[in-house]
């Protein structure tokens, strides 16, 4: 099992580009089941969780090849004859779950066990199950699996409770070949969702609408393969922005666009940070303490959830009291016992945790419990004095290629270990 050995300290300097966007990839990789032909996705992170969706589609029958040169994802799902995504590999990842919109909407049945993945909170998936029987499918539970039928899928009006971010990709997916037109009513408007309809259009869809609280979709017989770039990766951008953040320096994130950011951006602009950006780069600088500041995680365009441990960790060595409030997912504060363990000065009331920031960190042994978290705790140990051991790295390389070597290629020392 692997770990890191950080040594903090070290300013960071220089220029990173993105990869594409996990969030992303991975439902574009469900898409590929819809198309009649190849699907190819660019700019590809060698991750876990694309490691894990990918043997999900090889478990249904289609034909999966990464080029680890090009960054290059190859899928062709048109001889699928399986229809099962077992709890072997769904228990890994939740993402895993959306294979049953197009697997519905193609072929008119699945089977998909309930989903894992980080144990950040409660993110059950009755609002998708919902709007699966709202398109007219027959959905019945058995042994921890989802069981979804129909003849053929109709359009109709499907209502969040609150914008859920793969309930919506799950539904638009299934709704791209129904018959007549949908409609989703309070949809997610996080940036990966537009991605997701951008590419689906591309092959042939016809929706309308992403990015805003209402999408329409109007059926259509069949989808084609495509060849296509993903968004950038805000929240991989938003990772190395803070990390700078932490030791002091400047830092150049290419590949990624600066609106997708916004709040995250104006919150460290709060704390004392130079930010320049372009049409497809983020530029920053800092050389002081971080000014504390209050963060409200909010869906998209809120401060993303998804970067609260990576501003946790900044904000333990703000000169003041910070307040961060999550209000997503009630186990997202798992990682303040970590910063705990390097010095850090946080108390926890509810979802809201206080910060009152200290000159220094010091190193200490501590262990990852999620993908986002494990980054956050990895910041905080590059501005650690002395050095740090994270264990359970294998949180963080579900979605991050080498965080080890792209946080190096800045100056980070930080060694990957096995025991």
């Amino acid at each position: 099992m692997d770990y890191f050995v950080i040594e903090g300290g070290r300013r960071l300097e220089g220029e990173i580009k993105v990869f594409a966007a996990k969030n992303a990839i991975l439902p574009m990789m469900a898409a590929a089941i819809l198309a009649d032909g190849e699907v190819v996705l660019r700019n590809v992170p060698d991750i876990a969780d694309v490691r894990t969706m990918s043997e999900v589609l090889i478990r249904l029958g289609a034909e999966v090849e990464f080029d680890r040169r090009t960054h290059s994802l190859f899928i062709n799902a048109s001889r699928i004859s399986f229809f099962e995504a077992p709890y072997d590999l769904v228990r890994r990842m939740r993402a895993s779950f959306l294979v049953l919109g197009p697997l519905l909407a193609k072929y008119g049945k699945a089977r998909v066990s309930q989903p894992g993945g980080c144990a950040i909170g409660a993110r059950p998936v009755d609002q998708h199950i919902r709007g699966f029987q709202r398109l007219g499918a027959r959905i019945t539970d058995e042994e921890g699996y989802t069981i979804a039928e129909a003849d053929r899928l109709r359009g109709t009006v499907v209502y969040f409770d609150r914008p859920s971010h793969t309930g919506t990709e799950n539904i638009m997916m299934a709704a791209v070949l129904a018959d007549g037109t949908t409609e989703i009513v309070n949809a997610s408007q996080e940036p990966e969702v537009v991605d997701l309809a951008n590419m689906l259009n591309a092959m042939g869809a016809k929706i309308y609408g992403a990015g805003t609280s209402r999408i329409v979709i109007e059926g259509v017989s069949s989808l084609g393969g495509i060849d296509y770039t993903p968004l950038g990766d805000r929240l991989e951008a938003g990772t190395y922005l803070f990390g700078v953040m932490s030791t002091g320096g400047k830092v150049k994130v290419t590949g990624v666009e600066p609106k997708n950011l916004c709040i995250a951006l104006f919150k460290m602009s709060e704390m004392g940070a130079k930010i320049t950006t372009g049409a497809d780069f983020i530029e920053l600088e800092t050389d002081t303490f971080p000014k504390p500041v209050n963060i409200v995680t909010a869906p998209f365009p809120g401060f993303p959830t998804d970067l609260q441990p990576m501003a946790m960790a900044v904000l333990t060595r703000a000169a003041g009291v910070s307040v961060v409030w999550e209000r997503i997912f009630e186990n997202r504060f798992i990682h303040v016992m970590e910063l705990i363990r390097l010095g850090a000065q946080i108390s926890i009331s509810g979802d809201k945790a206080t910060i009152i920031g200290t000159r220094e960190l010091k190193g200490a042994k501590i262990m990852a419990s999620d993908i986002r978290g494990g980054a956050g705790l990895l910041i905080a140990g590059l501005s650690a004095k002395g050095k740090t051991t994270l264990r359970r790295v294998y949180h963080i390389d579900r979605g991050y290629e080498r965080i080890e070597e792209r946080f190096g290629s800045l100056g980070a020392h930080i060694k990957r270990l096995s025991y």
